[in-house]
């Protein structure tokens, strides 16, 4: 019988659990993670990160501990935010959020979701044609390439393009097999190539690698044109690298198939496989091929016809899991579509982004510009699965109430891209304070809106005392003014303390009394004994550090009459009938 079916049939039948829980049965072992964790970055991508850090001039001493200290927090990050939350649920991410969101935001998010995918997996391919195109005496890209080179690229990626797009439509379990049989050859490598080109910079022992590391590989002298990069650009960028797979929570779509959530741990096969070694040596690679960071060459440079295969077969385990991501993001907004057909499109998407290098040049930030853009829908999938319960408020509210359109994690995406990207930080630096600020818009905006719906549903209900919701509220507000008020300060440098620390205390202090000023709203009592505290500390910090002492004005009218209202006997009877 199934001899006779048709392929459009059998590829139907490859179900890989796209708007359901996966089933005990379909769940994996360890290997299986460590493979494609490794498979997957052990990459190609990683032939063009690694020189890129060179060329900004990162020196040696920040490159490994950046490295280091860098991958640990994007380990932990899945270990503790995303594999917890893809195990309880055992959906995808898209599903997911579609059940918070709803619909109405999903499809537009899904859709930037997709996109950002592909042109990702399309910077993957690219690398894989870097290497197919040498035995042809193909013209290779360069730092100032944005558009096609040549007739040759072209076809070359397309090719490339059509073998990666059947290998995501086979699925899940194809795409882990390939990882686990490609990584440790893969690893091997990079190793051996970035070994094999060190008697070229003047390495033949042990005791001079490191004074060549200092002077011919990470000298912390930027190429023309390239900004300089420090200690903090390499380990924010380490950590946020795969922003949209952990805190971004891509990976649920993986790690749903996990047993225990405890398998987030073995990302770290990927991390300091792939994000810490890989990333020296194709460093090492490129200073010894004096600068080239087209990833075919430095590979044969280093490894010969084994290292342009390793490029090909690193920037396929790469796109693979990267367009089946996708696809499963388009599947929510083409419900009426099979898996395999929007795999199939969004392979052609990714085929024609990937003929254009810029994609490839710029994947730094490239890379840090799409984890921002999908990271606010993490932060959403965060509150509401850790943070709503906790605070008294309902899970899955658009799927409970059946709406088209929630209007909390529009806003938390929309605001916190508004923001981060007003934030005077560079790219790389922007994700951080932008998940704190997601979460906290979404936790205030699912209050109000939970709150107008019990109203609506049972006005008889026992109100808070108006004076302690006209407070709380204007608290919030001057909290997001004082947010801003700081954050002009930040720009303009009117500060005492040098400005990493000031922005560090100052953000932290701010967002941390936005959110006691929603708990108060919850009638929570430790948040006003907590408040109490804080606001005078909060107002000496900024008398203290600040030459603009005007501003602190109406931070001390507002704490007197905070104080004030806050410990008289109907707030406190009040809170701790509430506790």
């Amino acid at each position: 019988m199934a001899e006779g079916k048709t392929l459009t049939e059998r590829l139907d039948a490859l179900y890989e659990f796209d708007r359901a829980p996966v089933t005990e049965s379909k769940l994996h072992g360890p290997a299986k993670f460590m493979g494609l964790y490794a498979g997957e970055h052990v990459a190609g991508t990683e032939f063009i990160i690694g020189p890129l850090f060179v060329t900004h001039g990162v020196t040696a001493t920040d490159m490994f501990l950046g490295l280091f200290l860098g991958n640990l927090l994007a380990v932990l990050s899945w270990a503790f935010v995303c594999a917890p939350i893809a195990v309880n649920t055992r959906l995808n991410m898209y599903w997911q959020a579609r059940k918070i969101a709803g619909p109405g935001v999903t499809f537009v998010y899904n859709i930037v979701n997709a996109l950002m995918f592909c042109f990702l997996a399309g910077s993957m391919i690219s690398v894989a044609a870097t290497a197919i195109g040498l035995p042809f005496g193909m013209q290779m890209p360069t730092l100032q390439d944005m558009y096609p080179n040549s007739v040759q690229w072209v076809v070359v990626v397309f090719l490339v393009g059509s073998v990666v797009t059947v290998l995501a439509i086979l699925g899940f379990e194809k795409i882990s097999e390939f990882g686990q049989i490609a990584a440790p050859w893969m690893f091997l490598v990079f190793v051996a190539a970035a070994i094999a080109v060190l008697p070229m910079l003047g390495v033949h022992s042990l005791g001079d690698f490191w004074t060549a590391a200092n002077e011919k590989i990470w000298t912390g002298v930027p190429i023309s044109g390239q900004s300089k990069f420090t200690i903090w650009h390499v380990m924010f960028f380490a950590w946020f690298a795969n922003l949209a797979m952990h805190l971004g929570m891509a990976d649920m779509s993986i790690l749903r198939y996990a047993k225990k959530w405890q398998y987030g741990f073995f990302s770290a096969f990927g991390m300091y496989l792939g994000h810490y070694i890989a990333w020296l040596a194709s460093g090492i690679l490129c200073a010894a091929a004096l600068g080239n960071i087209a990833p075919g060459p430095i590979a044969y440079l280093g490894a010969g016809v084994a290292g342009a295969i390793c490029v090909v077969i690193a920037g396929w385990t790469t796109s693979n899991p990267t367009i089946y991501r996708a696809g499963l993001a388009l599947q929510t907004v083409t419900p009426d579509w099979s898996r395999w057909k929007v795999t199939l499109a969004v392979g052609v998407i990714t085929t024609i982004a990937a003929m254009f290098p810029a994609l490839m040049m710029k994947l730094l930030d490239f890379v840090a510009l799409y984890g921002l853009l999908l990271m606010p829908m993490g932060a959403v999938i965060f509150a509401d699965f850790w943070l709503l319960p906790r605070l008294g408020l309902q899970r899955n509210f658009a799927e409970a109430k059946r709406l088209l359109f929630s209007w909390p994690a529009g806003l938390a995406w929309l605001v916190t891209l508004a923001l981060a990207f007003d934030i005077p930080l560079q790219i790389y630096f922007k994700s951080l304070p932008g998940w704190f600020i997601a979460v906290i818009v979404f936790i205030i905006a699912t209050y109000v809106e939970q709150n107008i719906w019990q109203k609506q549903q049972a006005p008889k209900l026992k109100k808070r005392p108006k004076s302690v919701e006209i407070i709380a509220w204007s608290f919030i507000a001057l909290s997001i003014i004082r947010l801003t008020a700081f954050l002009v300060i930040f720009v303009y440098n009117h500060t005492y303390l040098s400005r990493s620390l000031y922005f560090i205390i100052g953000i932290t202090v701010l967002l941390f009394q936005i959110i006691l000023g929603v708990l108060l709203l919850l009638g929570q009592n430790w948040s006003r004994i907590v408040l109490l505290w804080l606001m005078p500390i909060s107002l000496a910090f900024v008398l203290f550090t600040s030459n603009i002492k005007i501003i602190a004005i109406p931070d001390i009218i507002w704490t007197i009459i905070f104080a004030d209202y806050f410990t008289r006997s109907a707030a406190v009877t009040y809170f701790k009938s509430r506790n």
